[in-house]
């Protein structure tokens, strides 16, 4: 798979041969062997009909006169070579002299795959490239220039698409030093350097010659510079006027500067040539500079959780290996088969720390070498894939990838990363510094999507104003989830309690009561999420009740597997999560710290939920969060138990002189209905809650009693 990502080859084309065998046979014909090698696995050429394959002499020959014929050739695809028996023939005086100099050991052309499955046929497809650049701000398509377009007719023949460049007036002629000058362009041929360029110093522009052609003469004309990035393109011959035949250097390949400016063509017609006619071959889809944007099978095919549930599938076995495959087209995503994927065995790394910078700065680099995606984004970040596409991978991306995931050109070129498990060690589970390359890639515009098996939906990472931490929402509710109101249910895994059916109540309440308040958190056109630590037990009923309700049912889960120890039971996520965090045990505190809720209402609970009420109880007193009632759902008797003495405690030793008014915050209430009357006061700005409000002996309001 890798091959295809290199940057120096295309798959329609061969290097440069060089000539092996060579017999002259007159003054102007010459037969010799070319072989090649080097030649790419994935050439197109070892796989197609040997008719759509045929030799591209060299454009420096070509505009001297000499053309080179294929009539045999062998390939070799396990050696990489290709042996071509090739009929050299002389097209005038210059020419003639140029085959005298011809030598075994020059490098005189390649092999081109004219795969007829690559032909262009919407002109549609090169019309959306006039006006755009490469990286470098070169032209993708155009004649004479960036908006060069209006020169360029793109038209369909036959079920391609054509397009005719119109000739300059005049033609080229050469110099009286163009014959002392062969001898160097052998000697180049030999060396392998590039003559081209030297060879327009001996040619000169005549515009008032005329553009026919005789026999035993090369014909050289000129059009305005055809730029092209995104193909091949092939001179048509059976479209060029009668008697006009072009040389075998017909292929205008995507790396030059600016191809197509001279053409070479042989015959004999006394009518001028008018335009050269060119069809297009499109590149490798890596290669094509083609844009997100006009991917439309492609993005309708990420719209399908099932099309990416199945590309998944092909991922190679055993699931820890790491693997990764980057996607441009629609149906590269539905045919991706197992050998596409770029494959890891998964290795731990102990780093030795900064003090060893050397070494430490060492490892990393092969560390990250080692990564499945690491071949995909380095040729993105080096010019080898120009294409914009997605990143699929089985596991989320090593936070030590941030550097190059981060660059200008990644970040072009990424428009999303899918993966399937989290951590190859902690699978479900991510790192503090896993949510870090999160957030940088969500202030970077890459969306990070996660192929879920367990929600068996794709959720995709999204902040909320202002909160520099996420969630993974299912596609289809991100608008929700960023526009929501966020009540919360904290409570005991162990115990479900008696409270679902007021729960129920409860909340079906607050969505009927959006259409008769008019607040900042409550209004007509505010959805509603509930976030639960997403274990059983109290969390379960909360989120299996928002979710009957069609309110986000959103969950932060925390990894508490204890190293040879059995699971315990808070490590059960419920079936009823849609929208999720996940946090590994070492950071219980900060997952706490970042459930961000509105309106909090506890179940009963245990050690984690007496840490959760007094997180609220500080956010309140800090100012992190406005003063919101809070709901205690149960017994007066059981909160008074819970925050009565610790309340008074702090009261009598003034440690919380100033504060004394978040009492005002926590509701105590057996039923919906008291709740109900409790928000419903508080959206209509009734409710004496805050620092102005009253101070509660207990610690709380005793709906029913004290309120």
């Amino acid at each position: 798979m890798e091959t295809y990502l290199d940057p120096t080859q295309f798959d329609l084309i061969t290097p440069d041969g060089t000539i092996t065998d060579l017999t002259r046979v007159d003054e102007r014909t010459a037969e010799a062997t070319v072989f090649i090698e080097g030649i790419a696995p994935t050439y197109v050429g070892f796989e197609i009909e040997p008719e759509l394959v045929f030799f591209n002499v060299k454009s420096t020959l070509a505009q001297i006169g000499v053309d080179a014929i294929s009539h045999s050739f062998e390939l070799d695809k396990k050696a990489g070579s290709a042996e071509v028996h090739v009929t050299i023939r002389a097209l005038g005086a210059l020419a003639r002299e140029m085959l005298k100099l011809l030598q075994v050991g020059a490098s005189i052309g390649k092999l081109f795959a004219a795969d007829k499955r690559r032909r262009v046929r919407n002109p549609d497809y090169l019309a959306r490239m006039f006006g755009r650049s490469d990286r470098h701000g070169k032209p993708l398509l155009s004649l004479g220039g960036l908006h060069g377009s209006s020169d360029l007719i793109l038209d369909k023949v036959e079920g391609r698409t054509v397009a005719y460049l119109g000739l300059q007036h005049g033609r080229l002629i050469y110099d009286d030093t163009a014959t002392g000058f062969l001898p160097t362009i052998a000697k180049g041929l030999m060396a392998g350097v590039t003559m081209r360029d030297l060879l327009r110093l001996h040619q000169e522009w005549k515009p008032h010659l005329p553009r026919n052609v005789e026999e035993d003469e090369i014909l050289l004309v000129r059009t305005l510079p055809l730029h092209i990035r995104t193909v091949f393109a092939r001179v048509v011959d059976d479209l060029l006027s009668e008697g006009y035949r072009h040389t075998t250097a017909s292929i205008l390949q995507p790396d030059t500067q600016h191809s197509g400016d001279v053409y070479e063509l042989y015959g004999s017609s006394k009518r001028e040539l008018t335009d050269i006619p060119l069809e297009f071959y499109t590149l490798e889809p890596y290669r094509e500079h083609v844009f997100f944007a006009d991917r439309d099978q492609l993005q309708t095919c990420l719209e399908d959780d099932t099309t990416l549930f199945k590309a998944f599938e092909t991922a190679p076995l055993p699931e820890d290996l790491r693997a990764a495959v980057f996607i441009v087209k629609g149906d590269q995503l539905i045919n991706l088969k197992p050998e596409q994927w770029i494959t890891r065995e998964t290795r731990y790394h102990e780093f030795p720390g900064p003090l060893h910078g050397s070494r430490q700065a060492m490892m990393l680099e092969r560390f990250i070498e080692q990564q499945p995606s690491y071949p995909f984004l380095k040729s993105i970040d080096v010019g080898g894939i120009t294409s914009q596409g997605i990143l699929l991978t089985r596991h989320f991306p090593s936070p030590l990838m941030k550097r190059l995931l981060l660059g200008d050109q990644i970040q072009t070129c990424l428009k999303g990363i899918y993966f399937q498990k989290p951590s190859s060690s902690s699978q479900d589970f991510f790192s503090h510094e896993d949510r870090a390359l999160l957030h940088d890639l969500y202030k970077f515009a890459i969306p990070v999507y996660w192929v879920d098996p367990a929600t068996k939906h794709i959720l995709k990472y999204v902040e909320r104003s202002y909160r520099d931490t996420g969630m993974f929402v299912p596609k289809e509710s991100v608008d929700i989830f960023l526009r929501s109101t966020v009540f919360g249910i904290y409570g005991s895994n162990l115990l479900e309690g008696v409270f679902e059916q007021e729960l129920r109540k409860l909340l079906s309440g607050i969505l009927q009561m959006r259409d008769q308040v008019s607040h900042p958190l409550l209004n007509s056109d505010t959805p509603l999420a509930l976030v639960t630590g997403g274990g059983p037990g109290a969390m379960e009923v909360g989120n299996r009740i928002a979710k009957e309700l069609s309110i986000l049912s959103c969950a932060n889960i925390v990894d508490f597997r204890i190293a040879d120890e059995p699971v315990v039971n808070e490590q059960r996520a419920n079936p009823y999560v849609e929208a999720k965090m996940t946090y590994r045990l070492d950071r219980l505190v900060e997952r706490q710290a970042e459930f961000y809720l509105d309106l909090p209402i506890f179940l009963t609970g245990g050690i984690g939920t007496d840490f959760e009420f007094t997180l609220e109880e500080v956010r309140r007193k800090v100012g992190a969060t406005g003063a919101t009632p809070i709901m205690l759902f149960g017994d007066a008797e059981y909160w008074k138990q819970k925050i009565t003495s610790r309340f008074q405690c702090n009261l009598n030793a003034g440690t919380i002189r100033g504060s004394e008014w978040l009492s005002n915050c926590f509701y105590c209430i057996q039923t919906a209905e008291q709740g109900l009357r409790i928000y419903y006061d508080y959206f209509a700005n009734k409710l004496p809650i805050g620092h102005r409000g009253p101070t509660y002996p207990d610690g709380f309001v005793k709906v029913g009693i004290d309120y």
